[in-house]
């Protein structure tokens, strides 16, 4: 077993509770010995892989169960690739401590860079005390614009500590609304068969641009709307006001549905049940749409 842990990475202990768990065949009895082969070394890099990629014991069990039983993992796997792999084409970048203070106003500031490094926008690289690694140049380029622009980098800080929270909650609305309506029949109490994690891979490469497309056409909206206001605020007539979208009109419902509605939810929240409902329906469908179309190849 030691030469086993010495090959894997994994100690003595993990092998056992792994074994213990159901996890990791018995080794083969030779004598007195027990001997472990290349089969036990390639399960326990096969869990190690799963492990990093996030899945519990339990969830690993069941996959390697799966495995055995003949249904393969490749699928698997690479559904979970499409999903933790990058969501951006963006590239991180490096920058010195040197010009990262000189690109923004050249004073050091370690409380803003503590600040960054907590946040996520630079990531320390170990052995470097002297330089940087920026995940999204982007987000950086941001506060460096918005810091030249007078805002101070405590507030830009508190300002993505907010906008993340929001935009969090967003992703996981939208993951919710995925998995409802599109993605429940490959999540059963089984692991999905090679096939349908393959389909399902797919349809998160088709859905994976729609929340970010969503978010900026209804932020641009949202800019225009808001900006506008706050200029009529500030100049008054001189700025034109944004044309509101035309009335559809009144929509007449049977008499038996606005009783059903009410029965449900009670007469004071009919209106928003009903436009909730329509609104739901409207998002389901688009969802359906985009789902039965054929699957790129290129």
């Amino acid at each position: 077993m030691e030469d086993l842990a010495h090959a894997s990475g994994a100690t003595v202990r993990t092998i056992r509770a792994y074994q213990d768990r159901g996890l990791l065949p018995r080794p083969e009895r030779r004598g007195r010995s027990n001997v472990y082969g290349e089969a036990h070394l390639a399960r326990l890099r096969q869990i190690a892989d799963l492990l990093d990629r996030g899945y519990t014991l339990a969830s690993i069990k069941e996959l390697l169960e799966a495995w055995d039983a003949g249904r393969g993992l490749g699928g698997v796997l690479g559904l979970v690739a499409e999903v933790s792999g990058p969501w951006t084409d963006e590239e991180a970048a490096r920058i010195s401590r040197a010009d990262l203070d000189a690109t923004f106003g050249g004073e050091p500031d370690d409380q803003a860079v503590a600040d960054a490094v907590e946040l996520g926008i630079l990531e320390r690289i170990p052995g470097s005390d002297r330089e940087f690694l920026v995940p999204s140049p982007q987000e950086l380029a941001v506060a460096a614009e918005l810091h030249a622009a007078g805002v101070p980098l405590d507030a830009i800080s508190g300002h993505l500590r907010e906008l993340r929270g929001q935009v969090e909650h967003i992703a996981a609305r939208f993951l919710d609304f995925t998995t409802e309506h599109v993605f429940a029949r490959y999540l059963g109490h089984r692991p999905p068969t090679d096939a349908e994690a393959a389909e399902a891979a797919g349809l998160v490469r088709r859905l994976r641009p729609l929340a970010q497309q969503t978010v900026d056409a209804e932020l641009a909206r949202a800019m225009r709307l808001f900006a506008t206001r706050h200029l009529q605020q500030h100049l008054g007539a001189a700025v034109p006001a944004v044309p509101a979208d035309p009335d559809p009109g009144p929509v007449t419902l049977p008499a038996h549905t606005v009783r059903a509605v009410q029965a449900l939810v009670g007469p004071e929240n009919v209106a928003a049940f009903i436009s909730a409902a329509a609104e739901r329906e409207v998002q389901s469908r688009t969802l359906d749409a985009l789902s039965a179309r054929p699957l790129s190849t290129e």
